[in-house]
């Protein structure tokens, strides 16, 4: 609960003072089980606080709002609102120096090193529903960011965190967190060198939510970025039994059981030795089946690189881990628009033979899945012969029984994209006010 927040919509509503702090106060009495008159104390200061930063204006102090709330849009579900926001992210950043920028859409991005080779870097957050499973959350979230490094050719050199615990959280969860963060690193010989804890909100929030993140350096000497997908490529897929989303489902579905299969490195490994190998030059493009599953990848690889993309869904069906692929029928999520966590390439077909070979050297399950053909950019999935739907959900599979529940409340997308482009353009035009403010050719406020 943000105390902080409670107090603004309360003032908001034109409720009296008085009745907010006696409000707050009894649900700090219950929450953090203070004493009455420590959580009556505790309430003014945090009114206090709020009239005391309320109706500032200028750039520093206020934004243009959207109108439109993260969940609402979709943020963060990997579906058709996230990856329009994602694309208002990269319009608000602008054109850099990167090799590989926000603007291709990949998960990791690559800047040259001024020695021949890129320096790649990536950050994942963790599976916000492994709050109570801070090693599983741990653990996910640094294979996640590690596979982002890899598919982009590198080879990881190092690992960052930061974690960020509810004021009432156990401490025992950032050890825990960082254990299954170490975990990854260690069997795959990459370090955690640096990173941040803090508590959410400060004094602010009340509970013992976890959230956080790992990032990944990595160097590389041959880019696989998406946008190198050529007409005249197959694509091939690995095994994939899933991560932080698959075991989230595992576990608020009552079928624990299957968190074990998530529990391999059979990613990373199998990546490992392809960079290890001269193959590797072969290779057009990489990625995981993560953003919206195979629905996400392969809508934004089609996008990015401009060409058609046609996926047979029985070869996918058979690269499913048997286990995760029965728990799915059975809760009817749809494997196709969840996150399985499979390695995808994009090469020449001449090249498949020695890519799948070293693949199933590692002793990991792969085999090609579809193709690439120039024409419109599409994603097509062939189902019994046949063109079947393929596009990206609004948002991924519902694999929750929250989620199948907040995916039935939805609004006019084309309405809110009109509020998200209002906001991402105030933020460009506030970007621009403030740089020249720095330089000096700007009037100050």
């Amino acid at each position: 609960m943000d105390v902080e927040e409670f107090v603004r919509r309360r003032k908001r509503e034109g409720v009296a003072e008085n009745a907010i702090k006696k409000s707050l106060r009894d649900h700090i009495v219950r929450i953090k089980r203070a004493k009455p008159a420590y959580a009556e104390a505790f309430a003014a200061a945090v009114i206090e606080e709020v009239n005391n930063s309320e109706g500032l204006t200028g750039d520093i102090f206020s934004f243009t709002p959207a109108g439109v709330n993260m969940g609402e849009f979709g943020v963060g579900s990997r579906g058709t609102g996230d990856f329009y926001a994602h694309r208002q992210i990269a319009r608000i950043i602008g054109k850099t120096r990167a090799s590989v920028g926000v603007d291709e859409m990949d998960d990791a991005g690559a800047v040259p090193s001024g020695h021949g080779e890129y320096i790649v870097c990536t950050v994942d957050g963790m599976h916000s529903r492994l709050s109570d499973f801070p090693f599983l959350a741990g653990f996910h979230v640094t294979r996640a960011t590690l596979r982002d490094a890899y598919v982009m050719g590198a080879k990881p050199v190092m690992l960052f965190s930061d974690i960020h615990v509810g004021d009432d959280g156990d401490v025992a969860k950032i050890f825990d967190y960082t254990a299954g963060i170490t975990t990854v690193g260690e069997a795959m010989g990459v370090p955690l060198v640096s990173g941040s804890t803090l508590r959410i909100g400060g004094d602010m929030v009340l509970g013992s939510r976890l959230t956080g993140c790992v990032g990944t350096v990595g160097v590389a000497s041959h880019l696989t970025a998406r946008k190198e997908t050529a007409a005249g490529d197959v694509l091939i897929m690995t095994e994939g039994a899933g991560g932080g989303t698959i075991a989230t489902a595992a576990i608020y579905s009552g079928m624990h059981d299957v968190v074990e299969e998530t529990i391999n490195l059979h990613f990373l490994q199998a990546c490992e030795t392809l960079i290890a190998s001269p193959v590797l030059r072969e290779v057009h493009a990489m990625t995981d089946v993560t953003n919206g599953g195979l629905r996400g990848d392969i809508f934004e690889m089609a996008e990015t690189a401009q060409c058609r993309i046609i996926v047979e869904e029985e070869k996918v069906a058979g690269l499913v881990n048997p286990k995760v692929n029965a728990m799915l029928e059975d809760l009817k999520i749809d494997f196709l628009g969840v996150s399985l966590d499979s390695l995808l390439i994009a090469a020449p077909p001449g090249s498949a033979d020695a890519i799948l070979r070293i693949i199933r050297g590692a002793g990991v399950r792969a085999d090609v899945i579809g193709r690439v053909e120039k024409g419109t950019p599409a994603s097509v999935l062939m189902k019994d012969g046949n063109e079947s739907d393929f596009a990206p959900r609004f948002r991924e599979s519902a694999y929750t029984p929250v989620k199948k529940l907040v995916d039935t409340e939805k609004r006019d997308f084309e309405e809110m994209k009109q509020g998200v482009d209002r906001a991402s353009l105030a933020a460009i035009e506030k970007k621009k006010r403030v740089l020249a403010r720095l330089s000096g050719t700007g009037k100050q406020d």
